[in-house]
């Protein structure tokens, strides 16, 4: 990217009335620089089978043209016109729940043939619609794609394949999966069962894999088409969401983030958030650090709110916090869902830049000043890099084999990362697949419960290696199979951890007690799991303040070669967590000025262009607070205010400083 990008989903074919040209006028005021169009309209760009209608499509790219505007073109297949769903019913995907029917979106099956071959025309007639304006710099491939849960018999068909290329034999399997429970046993690929109604964990979380998968080929099937239009200077990228609950929370579960972009130039994601007393920042710096991994470099916020649902209306100074946290964490792009307000249908009460009256507000005129920063500031913080000494290790396959036993993956990953979060700590999102744990100094893996292993064999070497460690209860319980591994829990990094244990049970009325680690008398209960860890070699450094379990260890650490491993046996509170990892990142010399700082005072640094470092420091809380400046002396580039290492300085309510050292 040469510029930050500043922008909005735009749909000329929702509006109540003719305004195009005002819209460009007051996206021009704002500075917004780039739209994002036709990703939602499908029914209007093919209105009947085979008649192909892009004057909407055209409509936007002449004016954003005439504006100066760039445009992010998205492929329109990821909501499906009626006349496709009557003519062609047996392209709804059939779920768990029965057979699909027409009306929202994200309702087909991404396998079907028939779905496939409409998809495609209506791509390439899109591509070659808007080919030739040289304004269009990328293309979006659909639009938060998942596997929409489809298992209709072709989908069980293509698994059956899929297994029979895995293991070759269903002997193999069988024995893979310990089929000879419950007389499960298979005796012919033609007598595969379906998975959704098996009991077999297994058999059901190989199945959850291999719908995973279907994403990725779903992807780079559209990437190709489209690479057969594109130009060398036009990316591609795909909005990439996270586990909803209500705003984006988590790893996603139906798509493995690292596995579906490797077709993508770009990656991007869409980040949504509570806002007013509710804004933390942490769901801006956990979807960036996943999505900034994916590709190891900048990415794309392609929608975020700027008003969204009702108990989001920002306060004023909001929408400038956010915009800048998305930078801070090395976005190249921030992108509202989306201009303007629906007047009707399902999102009509998710509301966008501008309200249903369509006139200048509170949002838009803040948008003014964040585009007019960007504009001024986009030499000093496009492009900007991280390099983070904490990366965190997270498992599409522990998530899924964890949620069949409804225990909730992203609960402990969110502990651990927004604890982090709060002390300061950036970290960055590792996956499986990465194979540069090396690079980091402390590792830490939240309920790793599923694992080959091979990676806990690559766990344990980065301990002997020098690394530090911190994992989590229910890590290494099961094979990649989810087959409990037959041995000494935690299988495979026994010797590591130095702990043993064959006993668990759910914690109620234990509480924890250190005389090592200084954890405040009222944050000291166990809660959501606790193991019975007998320490071996490791050092206890809490244990259970219960008449029976206190004889067993709740949090350990263990010298291993020439690193250290630390285990939690039980979910703590954030005030213990606090104590256990700061023991742990002094120790590895990840301990900093920053530290002194705690949230709501949150502190982001990233290297520039100029190979300079910068500084963003966020007030996330509604009060004015007075902070020091603990960095090397620089100029505040909002201002353009010297400032030296020292300075006190004041921040309104949720405001911010972005100070480049000199």
């Amino acid at each position: 990217m040469d510029k930050l990008l500043y922008g909005v989903a735009y749909y000329d074919e929702y509006m109540p009335y003719e305004r195009l040209e005002k819209d460009m006028e007051m996206m021009k005021a704002a500075n917004i620089n780039v739209i994002r169009i036709a990703e939602s309209t499908w029914a209007s760009e093919e209105p009947e089978d085979g008649v192909f209608d892009f004057t909407h499509v055209e409509r936007a790219l002449e004016a954003s043209q005439k504006a100066g505007l760039s445009v992010i073109v998205g492929t329109p297949t990821y909501a499906i016109p009626p006349w496709l769903a009557a003519k062609h019913p047996e392209i709804l995907a059939v779920t768990p729940r029965g057979k699909g029917k027409y009306g929202a979106r994200q309702n087909m099956d991404i396998t079907s043939p028939i779905y496939r071959f409409h998809a495609e025309r209506v791509i390439r007639k899109l591509m070659e619609c808007v080919q030739k304006y040289p304004h269009v710099i990328g293309f979006q491939l659909d639009n938060e794609t998942k596997h929409y849960n489809t298992c209709g018999p072709n989908v069980q068909k293509m698994f059956a394949k899929y297994l029979r290329d895995k293991f070759g034999t269903v002997e193999a399997m069988n024995e893979a999966y310990g089929f000879n429970y419950w007389s499960n046993r298979v005796d012919s690929w033609e007598n595969l069962p379906d998975p959704t109604g098996s009991i077999n964990w297994s058999y059901v979380g190989e199945f959850s894999k291999f719908q995973r998968s279907l994403v990725d080929e779903y992807l780079a099937w559209q990437a190709k088409i489209v690479r057969e239009y594109a130009r060398e200077d036009q990316f591609i990228t795909h909005n990439f969401d996270y586990e909803w609950r209500g705003y984006s929370y988590g790893v996603q579960p139906d798509v493995n983030h690292k596995l579906a972009a490797k077709c993508l130039t770009v990656a991007g994601c869409d980040i949504y958030h509570p806002t007013q007393d509710k804004l933390t920042g942490k769901e801006i710096a956990m979807g960036g650090a996943l999505c900034r991994n994916l590709k190891q470099d900048n990415y794309l916020v392609i929608e975020t709110e700027a008003q969204g649902h009702a108990n989001w209306t920002p306060y004023d100074g909001q929408l400038r916090l956010h915009a800048f946290s998305h930078v801070a964490s090395g976005a190249n792009a921030v992108m509202y869902w989306h201009w303007h307000s629906i007047h009707n249908s399902f999102e009509t009460y998710w509301k966008g830049l501008l309200s249903h009256d369509l006139q200048p507000n509170a949002p838009y005129r803040e948008a003014c000043t964040i585009g007019a920063d960007f504009a001024r500031l986009s030499h000093k913080l496009v492009n900007l890099k991280k390099k983070n000494r904490v990366g965190m290790l997270v498992s599409n396959e522990a998530l899924t084999a964890l949620s069949l036993w409804r225990f909730n993956y992203n609960d402990v990953m969110r502990w651990m990362f927004d604890t982090l979060y709060e002390m300061n700590i950036e970290c960055d999102m590792l996956f499986p697949q990465d194979e540069n744990f090396e690079d980091y100094d402390v590792l830490v893996v939240p309920a790793l419960y599923s694992a080959p292993r091979e990676l806990l064999e690559r766990i344990r070497d980065f301990v002997k290696n020098g690394g530090e460690l911190v994992t989590t209860f229910r890590t290494g319980f099961t094979d990649d199979n989810q087959k409990v591994y037959p041995e000494v829990q935690p299988a495979v990094l026994q010797d590591c951890l130095g702990i043993a244990y064959d006993e668990f049970t759910i914690p109620e009325n234990v509480g924890i007690q250190s005389h090592v680690l200084s954890i405040p008398a009222d944050q000291q209960q166990a809660s959501l799991w606790m193991e019975l860890v007998r320490a071996e070699d490791a050092d206890v450094l809490a244990y259970y303040d219960h008449k029976f379990w206190g004889k067993y260890a709740a949090i350990t650490e263990n010298a291993f070669g020439e690193g250290h491993a630390t285990y939690l046996a039980t979910m703590t509170s954030a005030a213990a967590l606090k104590a256990v990892f700061e023991r742990v990142l002094k120790r590895a010399g990840v301990w900093g000025v920053e530290q002194q700082t705690k949230f709501p005072m949150i502190i982001k640094n990233a290297v520039n262009m100029d190979g300079k470092t910068v500084h963003f420091y966020f007030n996330y809380s509604r009060d004015d607070v007075e902070q020091v400046y603990l960095h090397a002396d620089g100029v505040e580039l909002i201002s353009s205010d010297s400032v030296q290492n020292g300075d006190i300085m004041t921040f309104e309510p949720w405001g911010f400083k972005v100070i480049e050292e000199k």
